[in-house]
């Protein structure tokens, strides 16, 4: 079940086409599930390096990369026991999208990021409820263990997003609700390439 905040943070639903395509295809959406995990990761550090001053949230980001590394690791053991190989995966759609619509510019541009990084631990936790259970057990069950970590995670991005704000609560709430919308857009619009925060299967 997918967690309440979560539920009612995000807009719209996963569409059930997205579910059924992802109990279809699990060597993909195991495999872009690994690129996403290495590329949090990666995301947690860049926050890191580019704002180590800011105590709090380099803190946070050195956890948060190290158990998004943990995460890596063990969907690789998953691909590993199901023989699917691993390889480098370009960024979806979505995350690129989101990623576009950040500010250039500080202090908007760290609140951006964070709002983004809010909304894709959103995503994938209600993901993880949806799809956990048409999956094989095994994964069913690793996807559900996941739930807590990915809404804590959440938690962290939006709660960081509102502290590192300068403009006020109704400007970072305007804002928050400008990248909910294009978020929804996103999952819910066919979507060429399949996978884990893909749109609606089909060109």
């Amino acid at each position: 079940m997918v967690p309440e905040p979560i539920a009612s943070f995000l807009t719209v639903p996963t569409p059930e086409s997205w579910v059924a395509e992802a109990a279809a295809r699990l060597p993909e959406l195991l495999l872009d599930h690994a690129n996403c995990e290495l590329k949090a990761a990666s995301t947690a550090l860049g926050f890191l390096y580019r704002y180590p001053e800011r105590t709090a949230l380099a803190q946070r980001m050195s956890r948060l990369a190290r158990e998004e590394l943990r995460h890596f690791e063990q969907v690789r053991a998953l691909m590993a026991e199901r023989q699917i190989p691993f390889r480098r995966l370009s960024a979806s759609r979505y995350a690129g999208r989101l990623r576009d619509a950040v500010r250039d510019s500080e202090p908007g541009k760290l609140v951006d990021m964070l709002l983004v990084g809010a909304l894709i631990e959103a995503r994938s936790c209600e993901r993880f409820a949806r799809v956990a259970p048409v999956l094989p057990p095994d994964i069913g069950r690793f996807y559900n263990g996941l739930l807590a970590s990915e809404a804590r995670h959440f938690t962290h991005y939006l709660d960081f997003a509102r502290a590192e704000n300068d403009a006020g609560d109704s400007a970072i709430e305007d804002r928050l609700d400008e990248l909910r919308r294009l978020e929804a857009e996103l999952v819910t619009r066919p979507d060429p390439a399949f996978r884990f925060h893909s749109g609606v299967p089909g060109a």
